[in-house]
């Protein structure tokens, strides 16, 4: 009998996650053993309960934000040893893209992808991990495994917004109050939030934002016209995905801005844009993670937030343990929230004012 570990496992979706022990499979060339400290709640994990996408590997293990230290590393891998204190993170970095681990559940073969971390121990591709100062609490480290990079890239590599240009944030959620903050960081100005949830926008403006506008109770288009003249945002981010609030990101965008979608839609959704503007330099992106570069810009966001030059704590409103990952999931999913956390310490759940 090997190793086993507690996870919490996608079965079904629209269903609740199984919260069950799983056999961990024995390391394999370029694979990495770390005991997980926290892991953030992304909404990309919403998506795959609700079904957004075909998923043809269920069951499967979830979770691609987390922070922990290393146990053991299989043949191989050179980035990092046991003991070192790593953030765990999605998009590839360098090292072994290794295959998949192997785990197994009740006798039966249970997928995983490179980088899983809903679970008390893991089993990952060693470019999906990056080394960090142990002295970050990996609640807040959790962060730049995806919330906080992601923002930062969408700011510094999407948008390539310079000091004193305009942006636009649809959904101020972990991905939207990051790009908020990356954006203040460069002196953007103005920074516009727009959300439905009137706590978000106050956390929003905390961030860095200059103007906020509750999308359920005005018309974000009529504001923005009238903010810039009718001559519209130098950057419009989305992060909802929904294809109406995708179209009015579009739409507010200057003829020389560009609009960056980094919501992920339903697969039966579309959109009808007029591509017109196209032709005098309106630009389209899909961000794939702000374009991150792991190693090279986890450290950077690590010192960053030494020096006093961005939040990471703030951010986390509520943390859960893994046992109440499907609480933790339902109040992602209504909103309201800043970041959500899950310990896997088993601690008692902690929710912020």
């Amino acid at each position: 009998m090997g190793r086993k570990t507690r996870a919490a496992i996608l079965v079904e979706q629209m269903a609740p996650l199984v919260i069950d022990e799983v056999e961990i499979p024995e390391l394999g060339f370029g694979q990495v053993l770390v005991k997980v400290g926290h892991s953030g709640v992304c909404g990309k994990q919403i998506d795959e309960v609700l079904g957004k996408r075909p998923d043809p590997y269920i069951p499967h293990l979830l979770g691609h934000e987390g922070a922990g230290v290393v146990e053991e590393v299989g043949p191989g891998v050179q980035k990092v040893k046991p003991g070192d204190s790593v953030v765990l993170h999605w998009v590839k970095g360098s090292g072994i893209d290794s295959q998949t681990p192997k785990f197994s559940w009740n006798g039966s073969r249970v997928n995983a992808g490179n980088v899983t971390v809903f679970s008390d121990l893991t089993v990952v591709s060693e470019n999906r991990v990056t080394p960090i100062n142990p002295g970050i609490p990996t609640d807040e480290a959790a962060l730049l495994g995806c919330a906080v990079t992601t923002g930062m890239g969408i700011v510094n590599n999407n948008a390539n917004l310079r000091p004193g240009q305009s942006i636009v944030v649809f959904g101020v959620g972990g991905i939207g109050m990051n790009v908020i903050q990356a954006a203040a960081l460069v002196t953007a100005n103005p920074i516009i939030a727009i959300d439905i949830h009137d706590r978000k926008l106050k956390w929003a403006s905390a961030f860095g934002a200059t103007h906020t506008l509750n999308g359920g109770l005005q018309d974000p288009v009529a504001f923005l016209n009238d903010l810039t003249g009718g001559k519209g945002v130098d950057a419009a981010v989305d992060t909802v995905g929904a294809p109406d609030v995708r179209t009015m990101a579009y739409n507010v965008t200057s003829n020389t801005g560009v609009t960056v979608f980094a919501g992920v839609p339903y697969a039966k959704d579309r959109m009808t844009i007029d591509s017109f503007p196209l032709h005098f330099g309106r630009r389209v992106v899909g961000s794939h993670g702000g374009d991150t570069r792991p190693d090279v810009d986890i450290p950077t966001c690590a010192r960053l937030y030494k020096l006093g030059k961005i939040k990471l704590k703030e951010q986390i409103t509520h943390t859960f343990p893994l046992d109440q990952v499907n609480e933790a999931i339902d109040l992602v999913r209504r909103g309201g929230v800043g970041r959500c956390v899950l310990s896997m310490d088993n601690a008692p759940k902690r929710v912020s004012s």
